[in-house]
């Protein structure tokens, strides 16, 4: 029997197979980023964000087995599927075959690497702030293909036609959803 998984615990979960402030920092642009979608399409702003948090429970212990050790972790704590096969849809063709179908695991597979290229970004800029970053400033790194190499600009645009939704807009969106957690992510920086 599953049971709905709170935001407490959820982090609680990520802390305890994450040592590295990144990876956190990393989950909690990624709930942002989630919730913020969630708002605007009218859906379970929590569920989201608790999915987003946790989608890269196992990637700091068990790198080699990214995602395997998630949907195991997570059915020992016994979460609901749903939310299980969403985390696991971000990793699809690279680590799952499960394709993001729904609009929470389109988001998620479309953003997860998106948040990794606008922090990189963000920590260029003389600001050092998430506040006056743009999609222009974005975009140019974008073009930059040794800026945030691990970003992979493939899956962002995949996800992006997934969603039906200009690249751009993508970065808009995504940029909006972070700003709102600007201090909690450290990228309020000088502003």
């Amino acid at each position: 029997m599953s049971k709905i998984p709170t935001r407490e615990e959820a982090m609680e979960l990520l802390k305890q197979y994450n040592d590295s402030d990144s990876l956190v920092r990393h989950g909690m642009a990624v709930e942002a980023v989630m919730k913020h979608f969630a708002e605007k399409m009218g859906e379970d702003q929590e569920k989201w964000g608790i999915i987003g948090l946790v989608h890269d429970l196992d990637y700091e212990k068990y790198p080699e087995q990214h995602c395997t050790m998630t949907r195991q972790i997570l059915e020992e704590h016994e979460w609901p599927e749903d939310y299980i096969r969403a985390i696991m849809s971000h990793a699809w063709g690279m680590c799952t075959d499960d394709k993001p179908e729904l609009p929470m695991e389109k988001v998620l597979y479309a953003t997860d690497e998106l948040t990794g290229l606008i922090t990189a970004a963000v920590y260029v800029r003389p600001s050092r702030s998430i506040l006056d970053l743009t999609v222009k400033s974005v975009k140019k790194k974008w073009k930059t293909k040794s800026f945030a190499a691990g970003a992979n600009r493939e899956v962002i645009m995949q996800g992006a036609e997934m969603l039906g939704m200009p690249l751009e807009e993508l970065m808009a969106e995504t940029i909006a959803g972070m700003q709102k957690e600007a201090d909690a992510l450290g990228l309020r920086g000088e502003l």
